[in-house]
């Protein structure tokens, strides 16, 4: 039968993408309106008079077409293991103290792990220069043969292991470089065993490869750290990825080099067993803690994934540079990955990142600066909280988080708000109450505590501590301190 026509269906509930042009069978149509119910969108046909092929254009999405009387159905329903992954907390909140502040609020941000100053100055002045010279195309996946023996360099003098630049591959950011680990290394049904408190995105980042994020907890009396005994208890032939990260986020614990040997001994039984040593906060770090590098452990090197970035030591978030080294046979399944999503990272960052490895050993004078800094407002922070009645503090060697044991509040109940139960609503409250933000703890696998960021100014800090000590008496604790 020929087609007596085709038609526009045009949108009429905000949808920004369009329906890919798609021929339906044969039907017959009335001069009706088709509209979806519910959560499905509602589209308006004029003239649908004829029989003939009608053609959607509009919103790209799979299309299931029920042409019962007149209703048509977009099909909504997403890829199962984009559903096993929740939403990253710590972006969620930063985001909203962000429009609270955008609409007036005097909201203190103290959720984001994003430091306070200025990219150095050396570090801009080669990224501008990259634009100014025409240094903006495309570069090679793994990154510029430049920075990859830049990375190579100062992986060999401060980190003490040796890698050749197709063992290196750079890339969006350090978070980049960890998702693009996990789904090279881990199969369905494979384990990834994370120590808790974590960094939110490690078990998500484990659910898109199909793996199973199996969580360790650790004790904040024990500052957070992996008991080697547990680790060899849980071990099995499914146990595939071990992550570590040190200085931690977002607890600030350092691990020392004699209970990194201890892991390692573990870790050398298991023949499947990998290690992805996240690193990325290692100048960060409060004499007398040291900072020991997975892979320089013996036996190691073949076993570890170590990933590393600019963002923090350097003050470098918004420039998007990461990078990961390690054997070459799975740098190169990284690099795969890579060359079908993003392809290299920018050309300018890459420069800017050169730069930045040349300022020094460990970051030189300008991130010595930074770390003194982040130094006096742990300081600051330590002592404020440790005047509070009930919190738990373990102080941390490294990074710029501090993770307190607020759960002698929960049960408390607050006028007009209603009663703490964890974490989360501890935090609701305090945004709400002391217009401070912060994250729970639950997010990072530990109910009991919440993150504050101290990368923000030493005098900000002040005020938040005030507030927060003015919200938290006005609760009346269920607990007996």
């Amino acid at each position: 039968m020929a087609a007596a026509g085709s038609y526009s269906i045009q949108p009429t509930s905000g949808i920004g993408n369009q329906l890919q042009s798609k021929s339906l069978p044969e039907v017959a149509l009335s001069s009706k309106s088709l509209s979806f119910s519910s959560q499905l969108h509602t589209f308006s046909v004029k003239s649908l008079r004829a029989t003939g092929q009608l053609h959607l254009q509009g919103v790209s999405a799979l299309v299931r077409a029920e042409i019962d009387s007149d209703t048509m159905q977009v099909d909504l329903s997403l890829s199962p293991r984009v559903n096993s992954v929740k939403p990253s907390k710590t972006v969620a909140i930063t985001d909203q103290a962000t429009a609270l502040a955008q609409a007036g609020v005097p909201v203190i941000r103290l959720a984001a792990g994003e430091p306070d100053f200025d990219t150095p100055a050396a570090i801009a002045e080669a990224g501008i220069n990259a634009i100014r010279e025409g240094f903006t195309r495309y570069t090679p996946n793994a990154g510029t043969l430049e920075l990859r023996k830049a990375i190579c360099h100062k992986l060999k003098e401060e980190n003490g292991i040796s890698y050749t630049p197709d063992q290196i591959l750079v890339s969006n950011g350090a978070k980049q470089s960890i998702v693009q680990a996990v789904l090279a290394v881990c199969s369905p049904g494979d384990e990834v065993i994370i120590p808790a408190p974590f960094w939110v995105s490690y078990p998500e980042m484990a659910r898109l490869a199909d793996a199973t994020p199996v969580i360790l907890p650790t004790r904040i009396s024990e500052n957070f750290l992996l008991d080697p005994k547990v680790l060899e208890s849980t071990l099995t032939e499914k146990s595939r990825l071990l992550i570590l990260c040190s200085p931690s986020n977002p607890t600030g614990s350092v691990y020392p080099r004699k209970l990194l040997e201890q892991i390692a001994e573990i870790v050398a039984k298991h023949p499947r067993l990998l290690v992805m040593s996240d690193e990325i906060y290692e100048h960060i770090i409060y004499a007398p803690a040291t900072h020991t590098s997975f892979a320089s452990l013996p036996g190691m090197w073949d076993r570890t994934l170590t990933v590393n970035g600019f963002s923090k030591a350097f003050a470098m978030t918004g420039w998007r540079l990461g990078y990961i080294a390690g054997p070459k046979h799975f740098v190169a399944a990284c690099g795969k990955i890579q060359s079908q999503t993003t392809s290299g990272a920018s050309s300018i960052s890459q420069k800017a990142g050169v730069a930045a490895l040349g300022m020094g050993y460990a970051g030189g004078e300008a991130v010595a600066v930074m770390v003194k800094a982040f130094r006096e407002r742990r300081d600051f922070l330590v002592k404020s909280f440790g005047e509070l009645d009930g919190v738990k503090i373990s102080e941390p060697q490294g990074a710029f988080y501090l993770f307190l044991d607020f759960s002698s509040y929960y049960g408390s109940k607050a006028d007009s708000f209603g009663v703490i139960d964890g974490s989360e609503s501890l935090c609701r409250y305090l945004l709400d109450k002391a217009q401070v933000a912060l994250v729970p703890g639950d997010a990072f696998g530990d109910d009991t505590c919440i993150r504050i960021s101290y990368a923000e100014s030493l005098t900000t800090l002040q005020a938040a501590v005030e507030r927060i000590k003015g919200a938290l008496v006005a609760l009346k604790s269920a607990v007996t301190i």
